[in-house]
């Protein structure tokens, strides 16, 4: 099931690894999990489970240049030599093609953990009439004069070196920065998680952890600055139903500040359906964190809610 890779070929000339947990109960819905920086969808196999049992179909795949996805444009740790961030959201249409194909008349959340959070918001404002509920989980759209001098200086790393090579210094700046803020920690990715387990297991996972190009910096900082503006939240429709997750111990999106900020801005938006969810004393990766089951759970409720709630009844 899940733990078997498959390819589909989008529209981008893209060779996607997908991967597929069907529901094990009757089907209620169809879940697309768009995972994070530096890593694959294989680590969502648990969580893909967890929802099947509550009846969803569940589908996760590679973004470009992760994984097992491969594509001419997209060597490791680059989504791709031009307009990544356009080619990643039309990946991401042809996976949720596909599943609806597949499963059709079913209800479509797309669910995204930090960067693949900021995939996923984009590719709702872009898109809005292919999901039905969004869950944006543990990312930033408020890097502030930060991100800014960082979208300068890979500007003149690119000018210098090219796109095509890591950016050292970007990666110290976020990754570096983030683990320097977990006191006595054993590892450099403590950041992510409490559990020690967890983090082994990211360490010594090949696909994981890879030090991001400068043009793969430059687009999800472009995703960042993009999401959260108001006129593209005006995009979205007003009554979708949107469920934010942070943690309060997570360095990288300000101990979840920037959670509480992304809601304030949708509700100004006048959006009426949102959730938003703090879990104490959590790091980055909610879904392999101490605690993790009942924020699973709580997630499984919530979808239950958002897929019974009619589409044709959304403005």
């Amino acid at each position: 099931m899940f733990g078997q890779v498959r390819t589909h070929q989008s529209p981008t000339g893209a060779a996607l690894g997908w991967r597929h947990f069907p529901a094990s109960s009757k089907p209620r819905g169809i879940l697309i999990i768009s995972h994070g920086l530096a890593e694959h969808s294989g680590r969502y196999a648990r969580f893909a489970e967890a929802m099947a049992a509550h009846g969803f179909q569940v589908y996760a795949h590679d973004h470009r240049g992760h994984g097992e996805s491969r594509a001419p444009d997209a060597p490791l740790a680059m989504f791709a030599h031009r307009d990544g961030a356009t080619k990643v959201i039309a990946d991401l249409g042809a996976i949720r093609e596909m599943a609806a194909a597949n499963h059709p008349g079913l209800p479509v959340i797309l669910f995204g953990h930090s960067m693949g959070g900021l995939i996923a918001l984009n590719a709702v404002e872009t898109d809005p009439e292919l999901y039905d509920a969004l869950a944006v989980w543990n990312a930033n759209f408020r890097p502030g004069l930060a991100g800014r001098a960082g979208q300068a200086l890979l500007a003149i790393e690119r000018m210098l070196k090219g796109s095509d090579v890591p950016s050292p210094l970007i990666s110290k700046l976020t990754f570096g920065a983030w683990s320097k803020a977990i006191a006595r920690r054993r590892t450099d990715f403590d950041w992510l998680s409490r559990d020690e387990g967890e983090v082994a297991k990211y360490v010594a996972d090949p696909l994981c952890g890879f030090d991001a190009t400068v043009s793969l910096w430059l687009d999800v900082f472009a995703f960042a600055f993009a999401g959260g503006r108001a006129d593209r939240l005006a995009h979205l429709p007003a009554d979708l139903p949107v469920h934010l997750v942070g943690g309060s111990a997570d360095p990288s999106t300000e101990n979840a500040a920037a959670i509480r900020w992304l809601a304030r801005r949708m509700k100004a938006r006048g959006m009426s359906d949102v959730t938003v969810s703090i879990h104490e004393g959590m790091r980055h990766e909610t879904l392999n964190e101490i605690g993790r089951e009942k924020a699973t759970e709580e997630f499984a409720g919530w979808c239950l809610r958002a897929v019974d709630k009619k589409p044709k009844e959304r403005s």
